[in-house]
């Protein structure tokens, strides 16, 4: 009877998630743990990570997902699973990704009646104990940065105060709504790139709020 547990983490099947379950410096640790790790080929290819160095962190490289979620007793990825993922899923899984729960109530109580236990990765709480567990905050942070990349990629003039000999240019203003976990990442990056930042935090819920009700 095989009694070590078995870790699977599928190819993610949205076409837009660029984004890996677990990186293979992760691999090594959960095989430390005593789990076998299986990992579908081609799950880190978005994320610049190679079957072989998977392989080489300790994980076992399945052709596709039938074959992993065959095997797994715990799954984990970044998207919420489909109807027909669970299909393949066995009675008894530990499911572990991004649900949104409070607006997937059908895919939560599909989840039960399939008797498939499930860890919804945003709802993990944000305190000194889960920190590391903390995704939400993780994906804040980049979301952030990379709101202001993208903004930056598609202006048409640069952020910083430059002076050439044919004059100057003006930093960029940025102009940032909410101060989150977000919000400030975005600040310090746009601030890092020499723009003048600027940012408005909402004190109350909107509709109470008045109009100038705001810091910038």
């Amino acid at each position: 009877m095989h009694t070590t547990k078995r870790f699977f983490a599928p190819l993610e099947t949205n076409p837009a998630e660029t984004r890996a379950t677990v990186a293979p410096t992760t691999v090594t640790k959960l095989c430390a743990l005593g789990l076998e790790v299986l990992i579908q080929a081609g799950a880190g290819t978005q994320s610049d990570y190679s079957d072989a160095e998977y392989e080489k962190a300790g994980a076992t490289i399945v052709p596709d997902a039938d074959t992993g979620y065959a095997q797994a007793d715990i799954v984990a990825r970044v998207s919420k699973p489909s109807s027909e993922d669970l299909n393949k899923i066995k009675p008894g899984t530990l499911h572990i990704s991004f649900l949104d729960p409070f607006n997937e109530t059908a895919l939560i109580d599909d989840l039960a009646k399939r008797d498939i236990s499930a860890i919804s990765m945003e709802m993990i709480p944000r305190s000194t104990l889960a920190q590391k567990m903390d995704a939400l905050s993780s994906q804040a942070n980049l979301a952030g940065y990379a709101a202001v990349t993208m903004a930056t990629d598609r202006m048409t003039k640069i952020l910083p105060m430059m002076m050439t000999p044919a004059g100057t240019l003006k930093p960029a203003k940025v102009f940032v709504i909410g101060a989150g976990v977000a919000g400030l990442q975005a600040i310090a990056t746009a601030k890092r790139l020499g723009a003048e930042e600027a940012m408005i935090v909402y004190r109350r819920s909107r509709k109470e709020m008045p109009a100038h009700d705001f810091e910038a």
